[in-house]
């Protein structure tokens, strides 16, 4: 650790007299995600910095191609804080797509390439994007829409489809680094998320929260120099890229899965030799499924780090992983894309502290407090309250709902209700919002009822998330009819055409009606114990 604090130190440095060469007349260098990729390109330019599968990367021409990215869109006369989509699974270009939008001080909108057409247009327009990098497999979500949005200026990767070839564009443009001033606090990226109330919400990500994140990500989960890591989670992803570009950002090299498959991930193991993996529980579902036999044959002791998010981990999962991969420290950690970060459970408690999130991660203060806005006793429910350097900006161009969800000390609430032990430990015991978490996704309810609702002759709808081994929650759809014939196939078909395949129930069950209280308000929290037990009165 301290010979990684003595590196991080180095990196500061040496990017202090580059940038000042370029930036004397500010008094400061700015956090800003890209520096990792400069430093490094000139500590270590020969460097492997991204592997995706036979193709690989340098440091040095990392910094170039993110340059040329750059060069591109100001050659278009994008300016400062411009909004450019992203569109894209995990590949070879993404990181040096998102740092090159940064030398050229514009934000990223990251598109979670699942999403539908109609998804699409909403974020292209929500944000403002006049500029859009996409794959070419992918030009069917854009395609129709695209005349709608303010967008100017494509980038296509793979094919010439739609606007520009990505690569050949590239060829075209200067290879020195702009070097765009942005405030550090400043958003770099704005990523979409499901809300409570339907519509999606363009959560804003700083480049010092995410530089933070990364520094203290590489101290305590091993990324750094003569370090590697596995790109598993999606890039979009808040957490996923947190601590994929977080390698990247920190000198070390990072290996890129495009699909998840477990029996990959192991050969990627045995051939890379990762020190650090972060996964999802249904990863180690998929893994566990492979049967001792098959696991037994790789070679996963270079592990000394598998950390989780995004959903809870069972604890006999949990109990599954340490004994299979004993190498490893195993976090669990707890946050949200808007907090980054807010609890984590060390290795050391694992067994300890059973159904835990761990107390509060680096430069974190937590708060429970009661409807009153009141601080609960230690093993009292409260409401979960965040705050630190990592939490967003806020909602994209939504006042309302970023004052709404931040009290007045600056606490963001996560919306899980949570205990804390007299050891300062955190549990969730339940979630305050409806939102449902299937594969580590956050689903809103609210959307999926309202696509339901256009259906002819489904006239009430209650969406809930079900108990499952697999996903953690299983997206159920629990309707009321005012006619004998409507088709499920058909159903099932409107949902496909407007919904991520994420988001699409894997359950439609209907009843004669739905709870309510008495102001008319749906009781979802009794469906939804119905729907986990069994006892739904279907028809």
């Amino acid at each position: 650790m301290v010979i990684l604090l003595i590196s991080v130190v180095q990196i500061v440095d040496n990017f202090n007299k580059i940038y000042h060469m370029k930036n004397n007349n500010f008094g400061y260098v700015p956090l800003n995600i890209a520096n990792g990729i400069r430093e490094f390109a000139i500590a270590n330019p020969s460097k492997i910095a991204v592997i995706d599968g036979e193709r690989k990367i340098t440091y040095k021409e990392l910094d170039i191609r993110s340059s040329q990215v750059a060069n591109f869109f100001i050659s278009k006369n994008f300016k400062k804080g411009d909004r450019v989509a992203v569109i894209s699974g995990n590949r070879l270009e993404y990181p040096e797509i998102v740092a090159g939008l940064s030398k050229a001080g514009l934000i990223a909108v990251l598109v979670n390439p699942r999403s539908v057409a109609r998804e699409v247009e909403f974020f292209l327009n929500h944000s403002g994007c006049t500029g859009l990098i996409i794959e070419n497999s992918l030009l069917d979500l854009v395609d129709k829409c695209i005349n709608n949005t303010e967008v100017t200026s494509i980038l296509t990767m793979d094919g010439t489809d739609f606007g520009l070839n990505y690569e050949s564009t590239l060829s075209e443009q200067k290879k020195f680094d702009p070097y765009v001033f942005v405030d550090e606090r400043e958003p770099f990226k704005i990523c979409y998320t499901s809300g409570t109330t339907g519509e999606p919400k363009g959560i804003t990500i700083s480049h010092r929260s995410r530089c933070l994140v990364f520094m203290a990500t590489a101290l305590e989960w091993g990324l750094g120099p003569s370090k590697s890591t596995i790109a598993v989670a999606p890039m979009y992803h808040g957490a996923g890229f947190a601590f994929n570009y977080g390698a990247l950002y920190t000198g070390g090299q990072l290996i890129i899965q495009r699909k998840f498959d477990p029996l990959h991930l192991l050969e990627l193991i045995k051939q890379h030799k990762p020190d650090s993996i972060f996964l999802v529980p249904a990863h180690a579902i998929q893994l566990r499924e492979l049967g001792e036999k098959t696991i037994d044959k790789f070679d996963t002791t270079s592990l000394s780090c598998l950390y989780f998010n995004a959903a809870p981990l069972p604890q006999e999962l949990k109990l599954w992983v340490i004994d299979r991969f004993p190498t490893a420290g195993l976090h669990e950690l707890y946050g949200a894309t808007e907090t980054a970060i807010v609890t984590n459970l060390r290795p050391e408690f694992q067994k300890e502290k059973e159904r835990c999130v761990g107390p509060p991660w680096f430069f974190n203060q937590v708060e429970l407090l009661n409807e009153k806005g009141e601080e609960v006793d230690v093993g009292e429910q409260g409401e979960l309250f965040a705050k630190s350097p990592f939490l967003m900006n806020g909602y994209w161009e939504d006042e309302e709902n970023t004052n709404k969800n931040t009290n007045e000390r600056g606490f963001f609430g996560v919306g899980d209700m949570a205990v804390k032990d007299e050891d300062g430990f955190y549990y969730i015991v339940d979630r305050k919002k409806d939102m449902i978490i299937s594969g580590a996704t956050n689903i809103s309810p609210r959307e999926i009822e309202e696509i339901l609702l256009e259906i002819d002759g489904i006239i009430d709808v209650a969406v809930v998330g079900k108990k499952s081994k697999e996903w953690g929650e299983a997206v159920t759809a629990v309707m009321v009819k005012n006619k004998e014939n409507v088709d499920l196939n058909q159903l099932e078909e409107y949902c496909r055409e407007n919904l991520s395949s994420y988001k699409i129930p894997k359950e439609f069950h209907f009843v004669e009606s739905l709870p309510r209280n008495a102001s008319g308000k749906i009781l979802k929290r009794v469906i939804k114990e119905e729907v986990d037990n069994n006892q739904l009165k279907v028809l």
